[in-house]
């Protein structure tokens, strides 16, 4: 698996109005050798910026310049509006390996509080604190975990910045245009897991992150393949039929997969049992196309598109007593649907006078909500807490990949450097 230098960029382009106010200190340093080149502080702020809850104050502006919650003054902090504060520090260790702590810092909790008739200090403003002894290449993945802690406590929910993504590249400069790769979520440490000459589609993670399906077109048809993205010489081909191999899905337990195949026919959903690599048919419409089916979160049912309905429109079909319910009918085109995993909203691809976006569905009354702006909006995926989309589309008259907010509210581009990019899927949470 080939290590990159080349990023996704990360381009804010609305929501920071209405996030919460923070500050993120630069972690001091104390050792031998050179400061670390990861810039903890930086990729924690960028996180917390990124996910369109909060906003980092600018660096340039901080007040204080301190390592330890004890030295924070909340005063200044809370005369300027800032809701928390973040502080920490690396230590370099006899072996080469980095002590890192931080600390969370609530500026408006109680500071004092009546105890047998006297006010004594509280110290609840430390909401949290982390400390770890981690390797130098381990350094951005920690920040990503620090992160990760500072968004649960102050929004209840499991952050997802110590995640992946995985997506495919198109560069037709090189040899083989075509590359799948996997990144960490802001974009950085792309790794090439296969390249080729001709397209790449529908990555799909398992549920331990640990493996990719996905579709090539590699011998002259589409055939979807199986790779460990840790271990070489781990690719493996499941489906080879005649005629579409397209869209594997992993169920939430990772011991099947959802496919769709036309081998009997027209295009129809399957399901594949891993361990005895057995499929079996889940739709049976021959006057209609079946296809990009997803899990719900209990494992019980599918999502998927067809058109038995005279257009392109989403159903949900119960896998123990194959009864299919068409879900949507706003709009003229529903497709790539995913649920949250509190299986109460639907993001999938709505288009409304003619215009792809990436739309939202309560899934019990069905109200709909269009999320985006641009246009040519496709292959929507949810980070695996459901505060995000990723997804692409077209800018400048080229494929990039973009995020938007479950609520509409943040909105960023994440262009590449080089060629194009399509194709996205946010992985599980890693253990």
């Amino acid at each position: 698996m080939q290590t990159l230098q080349a990023e996704i960029n990360i381009v804010i382009t609305s929501g920071m109005d209405s996030a919460r106010p923070v500050a993120v200190l630069p972690f001091s340093f104390k050792g031998i050798a050179d400061r670390p080149t990861e810039d903890i502080g930086a990729i924690i702020a960028a996180d917390l910026r990124r996910s369109g809850r909060f906003n980092p104050m600018a660096r340039h502006l901080l007040l204080q310049q301190v390592d330890s919650a004890e030295a924070v003054n909340i005063s200044l902090w809370r005369e300027k509006g800032i809701e928390a504060v973040v502080v920490g520090r690396i230590v370099e260790q006899a072996d080469g390996r980095f002590d890192i702590s931080y600390a969370l810092i609530d500026v408006y909790m109680q500071e004092q509080e009546l105890v047998n008739g006297e006010l004594v200090k509280a110290n609840r403003q430390v909401l949290d604190e982390y400390r770890a002894i981690v390797k130098p290449n381990d350094l951005r993945f920690h920040a990503h975990r620090i992160a990760d802690r500072i968004y649960l406590k102050l929004t209840g929910e499991r952050g997802a910045f110590a995640t992946r993504i995985a997506y495919v590249s198109v560069d037709k400069t090189r040899a083989k245009p075509y590359s799948l790769m996997v990144a960490d979520s802001d974009g950085f440490a792309p790794q090439i897991i296969f390249q080729s000459t001709q397209p790449i589609m529908s990555p799909a993670w398992s549920p331990d992150a640990k493996q990719m399906a996905y579709v090539s077109f590699e011998n002259g048809r589409s055939q979807v393949f199986i790779q460990d993205i840790y271990k070489a010489n781990s690719r493996k081909r499941i489906a080879a039929f005649e005629g579409i191999n397209d869209s594997p899905s992993y169920s939430p337990d990772g011991r099947r997969l959802a496919i769709t195949l036309s081998r009997d026919g027209n295009s129809e959903i399957y399901v594949m049992d891993l361990l005895s690599q057995r499929f079996s048919r889940i739709t049976n419409n021959p006057n209609s196309i079946e296809t990009e089916a997803s899990w719900t979160p209990d494992g019980q049912s599918l999502l998927f598109t067809s058109d038995r309905g005279r257009g392109p429109q989403i159903y949900r079909q119960n896998l123990a007593s194959s009864r299919a319910q068409r879900i949507t009918w706003e709009g003229n085109y529903n497709a790539s649907a995913s649920l949250t995993p509190d299986g109460k909203t639907m993001v999938f691809i709505n288009r409304t006078n003619g215009i792809f976006h990436v739309a939202v569905q309560d899934t019990e009354t069905r109200a709909m909500q269009t999320l985006t702006e641009t246009s040519l909006d496709e292959s929507p995926s949810l980070a695996p807490n459901g505060s995000m989309v990723i997804y692409a589309t077209v800018y400048g008259n080229r494929r990039v990949l973009s995020v938007v907010s479950t609520d509409g509210r943040f909105k960023a581009r994440l262009p590449s450097r080089e060629g194009e990019v399509k194709a996205p899927v946010w992985s599980p949470f890693l253990n």
